[in-house]
């Protein structure tokens, strides 16, 4: 179990250097399209070099819909979601010691690729909004991977199939809330940047949980599930 707990935190640190660190470090250079495809890039990178240790959930979201889904035990659960936190954590810490060698770096005006919503985020969408963005997104993202996970599916594709997915609910909603789908990977930037960031945490805990075990359910139910 220790190695799959270190597999998760360190898929986590991936999603969240890679996905945050091309807000912060290249954000003006690639913009939104760029950002997107890192944070899919970022998921097919750690399935694939990660994924036959532990699955590579690195989403506390993920391994819930698991836990739904009849796939995961509470007590793995409880462990991964730790690691993922864990993970995320580190990461945003590394990219703001990165950050802060810049003279022109500034964690109140520049951020830490934290989330959000409401007044002086991005597109300013509401409390409403962006929790129902995050609740249907994750119920997607999560919806996708149980799918390309599941027995008899193309095991090669789903590392893809889930990054790509990612990408596209990215696209879709960097302007509503800077996506989450992932509690861990809010809470790391959130911790260190503060203020809004902590604030505006509770949806992005909640949302992509509900969202999370609502695709398990489905899949348990048979529903979603090919072998029902």
């Amino acid at each position: 179990m220790s190695k799959k707990l270190i597999a998760e935190a360190l898929g986590t640190f991936i999603l969240v250097f890679f996905g945050c660190g091309s807000a912060v470090f290249m954000g003006a250079q690639i913009g939104m399209l760029g950002i997107s495809l890192a944070f899919g890039l970022s998921i097919v990178a750690a399935a694939y070099g990660l994924g036959a240790i532990s699955g590579a959930h690195l989403n506390p979201a993920v391994s819930l819909g698991m836990v739904t889904a009849g796939r995961m035990s509470v007590g793995d659960f409880i462990g991964y979601a730790i690691a993922q936190i864990a993970g995320a954590i580190v990461a945003a810490l590394v990219i703001l010691t990165i950050a802060n060698a810049t003279a022109g770096y500034d964690l109140a005006v520049n951020g830490l690729g934290q989330n959000g919503y409401g007044a002086g985020y991005l597109g300013e969408y509401s409390a409403t909004a962006a929790l129902l963005f995050e609740v249907v997104a994750t119920f997607l993202f999560v919806t996708v991977i149980l799918g390309a996970t599941q027995a008899g599916a193309p095991a090669a594709m789903a590392g893809l199939a889930i990054g790509l997915t990612l990408a596209a609910i990215h696209l879709v909603g960097i302007n509503v809330t800077g996506v989450s789908v992932n509690p861990a990977r809010s809470i790391g930037p959130a911790l260190f940047a503060g203020g809004k960031a902590l604030a505006d945490l509770w949806v992005f805990i909640v949302a992509p949980l509900v969202g999370g075990a609502a695709a398990g359910l489905l899949y348990a139910a048979g529903i979603t599930r090919a072998d029902a």
